[in-house]
This record gives C-alpha cells, structure tokens and sequence, in this order.
C-alpha cells in the first residue's frame, strides 16, 4: 500500500452545519444515556456548558428539530416505527409519481455500478484514490474517488482521528495509488449533504468495490427510502440469502460509502440500533438528522 501523505488542512468548511457537530455529538450522547428520563434542554444545556437558548439554536440549525423532537427520535419505539409498523414492503416499494421533497430526492440522486470481480480480487491494483478530509454534518469526513465515482466516506472522530480513519479505509484496497486532492473531492462532500442538490438529471455517481455478495448487500442498502429502515433479516430476503442474516450484517460493516449507501438505515430485528463502523452516537445522528430533512 502507498506511504500515507497527510491531506492539506482544511481551510473552509463548505457545508454550513459542520461546526455544529461537536455540540451536536455530546447532546446526542447524553440523550442516548438518558432518554428514558426525558432530560431537559435546561440540564442538557448545563452539563455542556450553554446555555438553553444557544443550545437550541445551535441543535435546531443542525439538524432542522429540538433537542427535544430528536429524543423522541432515538426511543426505540421510533426505531420501530422506522422499521415500517405498518408492514409496508420498504423494499420492493415503488413510489407515487410526483412524490417530492428530500425523501424522494435523495433515493433517486444516486447511481451505482461495482467493479468487476477480478478488480475486486486485484485489491486496488492498477486503481488511483484521490482523498481529501473536510468538514460535514456529522464531523471530520473522509472522501475517496476514483475516475469513476465515489468509492469512499468515511468519519473521523476529530483531527487527530485522520490517520486511524485514512488507514482504515486504505486497507480494504491495499493495492491501489492514494493521491491526497482536496480540489477532486470538495466537489463530492457538497453534494452529498446539501439537499438542495440532490437532483436525478445531475446524480452522484458511486463506484461499489468488493465481493460479489457484499455488492449485492450494499446495492439492497440503496433501496431502502430516505426516513425508514430496515433489519438484516430483511435485507437477507432481498438478495435471495435469507439464512445470511450474519453474513449480512459482517457485509453491512464493511459498507465503505458511509451516508450514500445508507447502512445507517439498517436496524436489528426488535429496532435496536446494533453496531455501525463509525460509532452508534453517529448513527443517531444521521438518523436524527434525516428525521429533521425528511
């Protein structure tokens, strides 16, 4: 694998909620340990240190709810609801015509192709990466690109995470050339979080790299519609696996386009959140935010 060269330091943060993450995050933490007694914006805002007028503010630019809707929005009986209560078919659903807003937007801004097998086997070989780190929604991200598409995003924890985040990506393809191009990847990161751009007739373009299975895995991800969810008992019965439930799940950790494909949206059977690659506070953020967007 190439030597590692640290990305130029970001200088803009071109989306505009990505300084709230921080904040966001020990909200989130807190929520998560306490929701069940309902905290109060007052005695969150204390515990870190805001008050509760700028506490919502902030929270509310974010993620477009209070403190307060989105700890509605991490109770397990919104999981559930998530999952589809009403037993509607979230994977085989086609949607009305003239079906408008970001839900609708999202699912139809994205197009997909994988690799062939025996570039996947190649491990990146004969494959350039350009990379760059910037600023999101949901804290430091990592974009990678090929000629093709997006192939890559991942988070970091915080500046000092670059390193850990940019060899855990690297290493699922050991073979490839890594070139560190903000300018190649600024692109990418607007367009993946700003819903105003979210359009059919200009998609995003992702390239899918591994096995055949995690492949097939990953493209049943992109099915489930913006704001509801699924469980990996399900996404098992849409590949034709549906004794694979552990297969799957090992397939939706290695998902390496965090967001786009949208892994976040997988749930364990009873609507508990299970694991996800870049930490649970961060897949209730993403969850949450999408509860404010949808």
């Amino acid at each position: 694998m190439n030597a590692f060269s640290p990305a130029p330091a970001t200088a803009i943060d071109i989306t505009p909620e990505g300084a709230d993450y921080a904040v966001v995050k020990q909200v989130i933490e807190l929520i998560t340990l306490d929701y069940r007694e309902q905290p109060s914006l007052e005695r969150i805002a204390g515990e870190i240190g805001q008050s509760p007028t700028q506490l919502q503010k902030v929270f509310t630019r974010w993620a477009g709810l209070s403190p307060k809707a989105f700890l509605q929005a991490v109770t397990l009986d919104h999981a559930k609801r998530l999952l589809g209560s009403d037993q509607l078919p979230l994977l085989e659903t086609s949607y009305e015509v003239g079906l408008s807003g970001p839900s609708r937007l999202h699912d139809l801004f994205v197009t997909h192709e994988a690799m062939s097998p025996g570039e996947w086997k190649a491990k990146g070989g004969g494959l350039t990466m350009r990379y760059g780190f910037h600023p999101s929604p949901f804290g430091l991200a990592l974009v990678m690109v090929t000629d093709r598409g997006l192939a890559g995003l991942a988070f970091a924890d915080d500046e000092g995470g670059r390193d850990c985040c940019f060899e855990d990506m690297a290493k699922r393809w050991p073979n490839a050339t890594y070139l560190a191009d903000q300018q190649a990847t600024a692109p990418y990161i607007g367009r993946v979080f700003d819903a105003g751009r979210w359009a059919a007739e200009e998609p995003l373009r992702v390239v899918l790299i591994g096995s055949d299975f995690q492949v097939r895995v990953w493209q049943s991800l992109l099915k489930i519609p913006f704001g509801k969810a699924v469980t990996y008992s399900d996404v098992a019965r849409d590949i034709g696996q549906p004794t694979a439930r552990r297969a799957v799940g090992a397939a939706i950790g290695r998902n390496p386009i965090s967001f786009v494909v949208p892994c976040h949206r997988a749930l364990g059977k009873s609507g508990a959140l299970t694991g996800y690659h870049w930490g649970l506070t961060r897949k209730r953020a993403i969850l949450g935010w999408e509860a404010g967007k949808g």
